[in-house]
């Protein structure tokens, strides 16, 4: 009797879950039906321009930070990986702590230095501090360091979700902003007295810039280069990404949290017996900001995550000199779980490679999850 009773309990619980389940799923909207994003005028394009000089250096020392225990993949390497190769400004890859840094959802790196080296060696700070998202926002060294900065003048980029550590150091009241789609709420709760700009992918505002989602460091590293460098050297630096044309505009009511995008984090994250690891081979020069969106994009589908390998431990240097240590050894990986190899994909061509892929192997509806985790306009 007793568990009988037990049973239509536990079924009772069970139904009355999968009802609240499914009222909350149908609460949520259907995917957004939005046009093209309208342009952006050239006054207001320039004053961006002119807001983004550098504030000290002919050329400019531009630092990306991040937490050694938990930094976005993308949002660490694609800034620093097309600012080094444009070549019109020194660039150091910075971490709290000495050692490697982990990033998420994918790689391990050696940083150039910590924070502590840098201010050692740069008294004057930097021109430019890019800041990605973090496993956590309120880290007191990555807080404290980007006041200090910020105090020395220099321009004080929050990439992604890294406007929330923007925030939390103090530097988003009064301001314009935007930031990551997902996180928008949040944000503009802790920080009643930002003044949020839609449909823009990049916002400046008196020394403090702030991006949409993790793709959005594509057209934020090229204008940073048109205003240090000019249009003719972003557009040849453009080319080499494969990308014909960039701008800040943004259509932002594409990005939401939608009844697709919910039930296709469900039906995936139930599969969990069909979840893959699939293995990068990672090689001496290969492009770190192709590498980045490849595996950032196959690591988001909640089918699979990627790792890398290589034929011995050691840190590998990229394209751009920033040296990846392999997640494994080994000198193959089964033809099935092994990525297409990045060759000589430019990584504008290496993201929209990789969304093809995914969908080929998961379903068009995991590829369009991936994007819009990425803030990606397919």
């Amino acid at each position: 009797m007793k568990k009988r009773l037990l049973l239509w309990s536990g079924l009772g619980v069970a139904a009355l879950l999968a009802t609240i389940g499914a009222i909350w799923i149908l609460s949520l909207p259907a995917a957004p039906d939005v046009g093209a994003a309208p342009p952006v005028a050239k006054e207001e394009a320039d004053a961006m321009l002119a807001a983004l000089k550098p504030p000290k250096r002919q050329r400019p020392l531009i630092a990306v930070i991040g937490i050694n225990d938990a930094t976005e993949t993308t949002d660490y390497l694609m800034p620093y990986g097309i600012l080094r190769r444009a070549d019109v400004a020194d660039v150091v890859a910075l971490a709290t702590k000495p050692g490697p840094m982990t990033l998420y959802p994918a790689f391990k790196v050696v940083p150039d230095m910590t924070v502590a080296d840098f201010d050692a060696r740069h008294k004057d700070g930097a021109d430019y501090v890019i800041v990605p998202a973090m496993s956590r926002d309120d880290d007191p060294v990555v807080l404290q360091w980007i006041r200090n900065q910020a105090a020395k003048g220099a321009i004080v980029v929050g990439v992604c979700a890294g406007g929330k550590i923007l925030g939390a150091a103090g530097m988003l009241d009064g301001r314009r902003a935007t930031t990551h789609w997902y996180y928008l709420d949040e944000l503009r709760e802790k920080h009643p007295a930002m003044l949020y700009v839609a449909d823009r992918r990049l916002v400046v505002d008196r020394g403090v810039a702030t991006t949409t989602g993790i793709t959005a460091s594509m057209p934020m590293a090229l204008t940073l280069i048109e205003a240090i460098a000019g249009r003719s050297k972003a557009e040849a630096v453009a080319r080499d990404l494969g990308l014909p044309r960039w701008d800040t505009r943004h259509t932002s009511d594409a990005f939401a949290f939608t009844r697709p995008f919910a039930l296709t984090v469900i039906g995936n994250t139930l599969a969990f017996w069909s979840r893959e690891q699939l293995g990068i081979d990672l090689r001496p020069g290969a492009d770190e900001v192709s590498l980045a969106l490849a595996a950032d994009a196959w690591s988001r589908t909640y089918r699979s995550r990627a790792v890398t390998f290589a034929r011995t431990d050691a840190a590998l240097e990229t394209r751009s000199r920033i040296r990846i240590i392999p997640d494994k050894v080994a000198t193959s990986w089964s033809a099935e779980h092994l990525l297409p190899a990045i060759g000589s994909q430019r990584p504008a061509e290496a993201l929209d490679h990789a969304l093809q892929a995914i969908a080929a192997r998961y379903g068009s509806a995991t590829a369009d999850l991936v994007a819009m985790q990425l803030e990606y306009p397919r």
